[in-house]
């Protein structure tokens, strides 16, 4: 399922800008000058997230993010200003902006940020009306994969503790798939029809984190100028997801111990009990008992979350998953990026088998992206070994990329480096164009005033 990137920017050329590079990098973009037409359109089509400027004409970004939240809470919004305003930033984030971006962004980190929210977003659509299919453990195989003999554990654990309905903590190195591991718990559960909400303790300011989880009254503090419901009951009949818990600052341990005995929690601010019935799934790549020890975690919340642990297995262990996670994820980002499937060969296989894998399904799904699209990048990089299978293939393919890049070269030099009249001469779509170019390594701005000659024939 693509998503798309609802752009927001009163500005033409930052729009024409960012959706030139994020088109370049694979992205689907929609542009919009102001907050007008958003909404509409994400009820037309809710595969999207959203990055929007903070000031805009008419109704501002935070206007903007109030009524998108009442749309759709479970929508990524993005926000960008390039005023360095932190009070509207500390007030974004309260009210449920998923990150506020100071401009100029850097584009790894705009990118990064956009690719984690479009990652969200596909799984909250995929997940959200879909009914139960078949029972817990085809529910499980489905969405935690894997034959090793760690994986097969996990899952016994798991359809036990689907069933049990009980606060959970869950141990794992990053990048191993915690995340996952607790939607497929929530989904393998009775509780599945309700929400699913998350929160990651590490990447949430100190000062944010009580109001993201509990909520707050009208006037609880500087800028709380409406009621906002926080996380915890926000997941009513639902899983809370935990992520970094042993980053919580310890007031906030505090407040969510008692939550967690009490089952009621009361908003910043307010003096009325609110009852909540939710399950709390509480990750870490920490041992909590030793930080426990330590003085840097509550004993008390520790041994309350620790109804039950499960330890999620490093990629490192479980060497049999490797091929088939990587043909998944191939798979996957073949049709996100509508480019073929390309073909694996034996000393491919063996690199992937023989790479450690420090950060784990992460570290391999980003792999099986550079792979798809014929990337270099940080981490381990696939070669090719002349004693593949497809060498004669590999020749001609690489025959035709070279015959494509010259046909762009010239249509680009011919048109001064417009993209659009390039593209129409090509007989292709701009975006298609763009994708292109960046695959041969061409920049429109070296074709302008016709400093970059044509192919010779």
């Amino acid at each position: 399922m693509p998503i798309r990137v609802l752009i927001i920017d009163d500005d033409p050329c930052v729009l024409e800008t960012l959706g030139e590079m994020l088109e370049l990098e694979g992205f689907t973009t929609q542009a919009f000058a102001s907050a007008e037409g958003v909404a509409d359109a994400l009820r037309a089509d809710p595969a999207g997230i959203v990055l929007s400027d903070l000031r805009l004409p008419g109704r501002d970004g935070l206007a903007l993010l109030a009524e998108l939240q009442a749309l759709d809470p479970e929508l990524p919004v993005l926000l960008m200003s390039g005023h360095g305003d932190i009070p509207l930033a500390t007030q974004a984030m309260r009210e449920g902006a998923v990150d506020f971006l100071e401009k100029p962004v850097a584009p790894e980190t705009l990118l990064e940020r956009l690719r984690q929210a479009q990652r969200h977003r596909q799984w909250a659509l995929a997940h959200r009306d879909a009914a139960p299919q078949g029972d817990a453990e085809a529910c499980l195989a489905q969405q935690l994969l894997g034959d090793s003999p760690a994986m097969v554990k996990l899952r016994e654990q798991l359809l036990v503790l689907a069933g049990a309905d009980i606060d959970t903590l869950v141990y794992g190195e990053t990048g191993s798939g915690k995340d996952v591991l607790a939607r497929a718990l929530h989904e393998a559960s009775p509780r599945r029809d309700q929400r699913f909400m998350a929160i990651n303790c590490g990447a949430m300011p100190e000062s944010l984190i009580e109001s993201e989880l509990f909520g707050h009254e009208a006037g609880a503090f500087t800028g709380a100028t409406q009621r906002r419901i926080g996380k915890l009951e926000a997941a009513q009949g639902g899983t809370l997801f935990l992520d970094e818990i042993e980053s919580m600052p310890l007031a906030a341990q505090i407040r969510l111990l008692r939550v967690l005995q009490e089952r009621c929690l009361e908003r910043l601010g307010g003096t009325q009990p609110i009852p909540i019935d939710i399950r709390v799934v509480a990750a870490s790549k920490a041992d909590l008992q030793a930080l426990s020890d330590q003085g840097q975690f509550r004993h008390d919340l520790y041994y309350r979350l620790n109804v039950a642990s499960l330890r999620l297995p490093p990629l490192r262990e479980r060497g049999e998953d490797i091929l088939l996670l990587f043909d998944y994820y191939c798979r996957e980002a073949a049709e996100r990026f509508a480019r073929p499937l390309p073909g694996l060969g034996p000393s491919q296989r063996q690199q992937l088998l023989g790479h450690p894998w420090p950060g784990n399904v992460r570290e391999l799904r980003n792999t099986a992206d550079r792979f798809v699209l014929g990337l270099v990048g940080e981490g381990l990089n696939l070669s090719v070994d002349a004693g593949d299978d497809d060498t004669t293939a590999a020749d001609h393919e690489s025959r035709l990329e070279a015959f494509e890049c010259e046909l762009i070269r010239d249509a680009l030099a011919g048109h001064q480096g417009q993209v659009g009249l390039a593209a129409e001469a090509l007989g292709m779509s701009r975006k298609t164009l763009y994708r292109k170019m960046k695959k041969h390594g061409l920049d429109k701005a070296a074709f302008r005033d016709g400093k970059a000659p044509m192919s010779q024939p």
